[in-house]
């Protein structure tokens, strides 16, 4: 079973939540979620699943194992990902994992069209992250969703994000 909630506002209605990319098995606390670099022309392809500047959010339940399958779908551009802290400003280059083993491969030479990776690392601590592409200039040009580690959940979930904006950390 997936979990699908949703924020209203103007940007995010605009879109939609793919849910088949997320699913758990909640007996083992495992979440895996398909995580596509440049899979619209939104910000120029600069987006994790047709979102931009923090527009979605994955939630993840604290101390759950978290599988993130990377794939790079955009036919130009070199990606990668990494979970960071929120910071501003926003890092232009790729910074230290907030959480170890949350990374993908060449980080800052990026990921070439169709190649794919797997993120594989415990979620924990609780808090808030973002999912960021450590490309030079791509994180910093709005190439980020949010990830937030919560003790409350009770299960994974993608959430619309209400008024997503340039700025990531105010």
């Amino acid at each position: 079973m997936v979990t699908l909630l949703s924020a209203a506002s103007a940007h995010a209605q605009q879109q939609a939540i793919d849910p088949t990319g997320l699913s758990f098995d909640a007996a083992a606390r495992t979440a895996r979620f398909q995580l596509i670099a440049g899979l619209t022309g939104l910000n120029g392809a600069l987006n994790f699943n047709g979102f931009s500047d923090g527009g979605l959010t994955f939630v993840v339940p604290v101390g759950w194992r978290t599988e993130i399958d990377f794939r790079n779908h955009d036919g130009m551009l070199p990606h990668s990902a990494e979970v960071i802290a929120p910071q501003t400003p926003l890092p232009i280059q790729p910074v230290d994992p907030a959480i170890p083993r949350a990374f993908t491969l060449r980080l800052a030479e990026g990921l070439i069209s169709e190649a794919t990776d797997t993120l594989r690392f415990t979620a924990q601590p609780a808090g808030d992250y973002l999912i960021f592409c450590g490309v030079p200039g791509h994180g910093a040009a709005g190439m980020w969703i949010r990830f937030q580690v919560r003790a409350s959940a009770k299960t994974p979930a993608l959430l619309l994000t209400p008024a997503p904006g340039k700025r990531c950390c105010e």
